[in-house]
Order: structure tokens, then sequence, then C-alpha cells
């Protein structure tokens, strides 16, 4: 691993947060639920529209598994996007600020942010590589008008995906403001099609369009997006959703409408063809009638099923199971082994299997010794003491260590005191 990678995942682990990258290096007991992912992937790749509902408690690593889905996808030559629905920021019912965040948070292997311009100028490079091939003169003076041409012709072909015309339009005039190097104009139109709206009229009225990506439009646009991402040579597009159960804390109707989107992304996803969703959620999220149970359409099509408690992994929900004490410590003993510290023999002699063992019971003492609900407390307290043993030639963390438990989560606090989230009301924009 490179040295960059390991910083940034003791760094994120300190935060009490996932890791971006390098999740392979520690991940464990997931073999399951990431060979059925694997499957998904083929199947997007092969073209089909695919969808999976990850299902787990609190501190199953339903993050974790779909971030770690997304690098997979991007090692696989996918384009990636993240969405973490928020009653605010990003209610999912609103498919335009959802689309934002796809669109604005695009990545690919070549780059990891901004990825939508990468795949347009990938698209219009494979073009001139097109011609080129077909023994055009890239030096001839009337090369860039028939790069011009094909391009029309490749917008044509675009508009039978039904793209949308307004995608279509702005894509021709990013077009004409690159060639004419009129750069700035050209960021503010690719803005616009990330779904900004604070785009000057200027700007817009130069490219044919008017106002700006509605809800309504939002899923027309999500298909033009998904074309140019194939075009641009990528495999498909790969969306996680995480975190759909902060829905049940919202006004019955702004709940109704999320669920229901799920519902016609569902029922829209074989014209998708090439794009896999990935959903997040807790068993209280499927089972309950705040949840899908109380949309029967949706509950119907991915409600989760077992026969003599053994599990179908292809059905659509997909259940993860709790962090035990074995896992847990293979998870703190690969952590140690990346660890850059500086003396790491006197690392393994002081953090050895009896301690990690030890910190484990401690911190779980106040969830009833319930292991599986602490995985993330339980790593950045680890974190932490191996943080002390690297400072501190005299810290012996068996003799002076004792753990004092941080400010919890909403949804660790939940499941220590059995206390819901306050409600949060969505506000209406």
């Amino acid at each position: 691993m490179k040295p960059q990678d390991i910083e940034h995942i003791f760094e994120r682990l300190r935060e009490g947060m996932v890791p971006e990258r390098g999740l392979e290096a520690f991940a464990v007991g997931i073999d399951t639920p990431m060979n059925e992912l694997r499957r998904q992937l083929k199947m997007t790749r092969q073209g089909e529209g695919a969808s999976k509902f990850l299902r787990g408690d609190y501190g199953c690593g339903k993050t974790f598994i779909s971030q770690l889905t997304l690098l997979e996808a991007l090692q696989q030559n996918f384009a990636v996007s993240k969405v973490v629905v928020s009653p605010n920021d990003t209610p999912f019912y609103k498919f335009d600020e959802v689309y934002a965040r796809i669109a604005g948070g695009l990545q690919t292997r070549m780059a990891r942010g901004g990825a939508l311009a990468d795949c347009i100028d990938r698209w219009i490079a494979a073009v001139e590589e097109a011609l080129i091939g077909e023994g055009q003169d890239e030096d001839a003076p009337d090369f860039d008008d028939k790069v011009q041409q094909r391009f029309e012709s490749e917008l044509s072909e675009l508009g039978k995906e039904e793209a949308g015309s307004d995608f279509i339009a702005v894509l021709r005039h990013y077009f004409r403001l690159k060639q004419s190097e009129q750069l700035p104009e050209a960021m503010q139109l690719l803005s616009w099609l990330a779904g900004s709206k604070n785009i000057s009229a200027t700007i817009k009225r130069a490219a044919g369009i008017k106002g700006e990506i509605s809800s309504q439009t939002a899923l027309t646009y999500l298909k033009g997006l998904l074309s140019l991402i194939k075009r641009a040579g990528y495999a498909g597009l790969v969306v996680a959703v995480d975190e759909m159960e902060t829905v049940l804390r919202m006004r019955t109707d702004i709940r109704e409408k999320s669920l229901n989107g799920i519902r016609q992304i569902l029922d829209a996803s074989p014209e998708f063809k090439g794009l896999f969703w990935l959903f997040t959620g807790t068993p209280e999220f499927y089972d309950s009638r705040k949840g899908v149970a109380g949309l029967a359409p949706l509950h119907d099509r991915i409600t989760f099923r077992s026969s003599g408690g053994f599990v179908n992994v292809r059905q659509p929900q997909l259940e993860l199971t709790p962090f035990d004490n074995q896992r847990l410590r293979e998870v703190a003993l690969r952590l140690r082994e990346i660890y850059p510290g500086a003396d790491r023999s006197r690392l393994h002699q002081l953090i050895d299997e009896s301690f990690i063992q030890k910190l484990a019971a401690q911190v779980s003492s106040g969830f009833g010794g319930d292991v599986g609900v602490i995985p993330r407390q339980f790593l950045r307290e680890f974190v932490d003491v191996m943080d002390l043993v690297d400072q501190h030639p005299d810290y012996i963390p068996a003799e002076v260590y004792a753990f004092a438990p941080r400010e919890l989560s909403a949804e660790e606090a939940f499941r220590l005191h059995g206390q819901a989230p306050e409600t949060v009301e969505a506000i209406e924009f």
C-alpha cells in the first residue's frame, strides 16, 4: 500500500469515519456479501440495470461494504458516486438534488474528483482518435471541423437514447466553448449540467437552455449522464445511496415521497443499462410501516425472506451479519500490521491479542457485552492506543490504559439507551 493511503486509513479511523480507500487492507469476514456484489457488478458491466439493498443494524458495516464496492467498481472501470441521505442537504424524494450529488461527486479511475469534465473530455478525445485512426490528419486546417461534424453525429445518436434535448444542447455548446478556449464559460456550463442552480442567464441563453434541472427531469438527465459515461469508455455507473433509514425521521408525506422515489428507480431500472444502485438501510427501514413495509408495491418487490434459517444472498436485500469477537480481533490485527509506527516490535509486544480482546470487552461492556454494535468506537479507541504507544516510550497500555467512553453517535446512543434519535422535520425549499 502507498504510505499516503495508510495515513488516510488511520486518520479517518481516528475521526470515527470509514476510510475512502485502502479498505481491502482490513476487510474481514465479508466474502459472502462481496461476492454477491461482484456478481451484480458483472451483470451491470454486461449491460444490465441492477440494484441491491444492504440490510444491517448499526455496526454491521453497511457504509464500509458500500464504500468497498465503489472502490472495486473503480478498479473494474466503472464511474462511481455516493449519496448520503440527509433531511436538509439531500432529501431523497427531490431527484434534482440526488442527481446533483451523483453528478457532482462523480469519480473514475482517472479522476477522483470532478469526473464529469473528465468524461466529456475523454469522449471528445475518443472522437478525435477515431478520426485519426481513419487516416485524418490532426494538423490539417479542417480537422477541427471534422471533429465537430463527428461529434454532432454522436450527439444525434445520444438523442435516440432519450437523454433529453437540453442535455444534448449543453454538450454541444460545451464542445464549442472548449474548442474556442472559452474555459470559464465552459466550466459554468458544466456546473449547470452537474445540477448547479447558480449559473448566469447569459451562459444558459447562449446554450439555448432555460431554467434548471428539476426533480421531474432529473432521471432523464441521469440517463444522459449514463450514456455519456459509457461513451467516454467506462463500463457504466455505480451509485451508492447510504443511510436510507434517515427517512424514518421525516414527516409522513416526505417519507412516502422518498419511498416512492425508490420504487420509481426500480421501475426504470431496465432503461438504465449499465447502472447499479446500491442502497443501505437498517432492518427497521425495510420492515416497519414507516419504512418500506408501508409502501406495498415496493415491499413486495424487495421484501427480505429466509427459509429455515437459510438466506438467499441473491434476493434484493443482502443481509449483513454483526461483528463478533473473532472478526473484531482479526480487523485489529490487520490494522496493527499496517500501522505506520516507528517501532513495530514494541507495538506487537504491548498490543498483543490478549490486550485486543480485553479492549473489545471493555468497549462493549456498556452495550451488555454486545460487540456487534461497537466496531466504529472500538477501532477509534484501538487506533488511539497504537498512537500512544508510538508517541510515548514509557506508555504501557496494559498498566495505565483505562477506557473512557467518548460521546456516542445518535445510532450508538439509540442502541445503548433505547432512545430513538430526535425526529427531524424535513425543510421545504
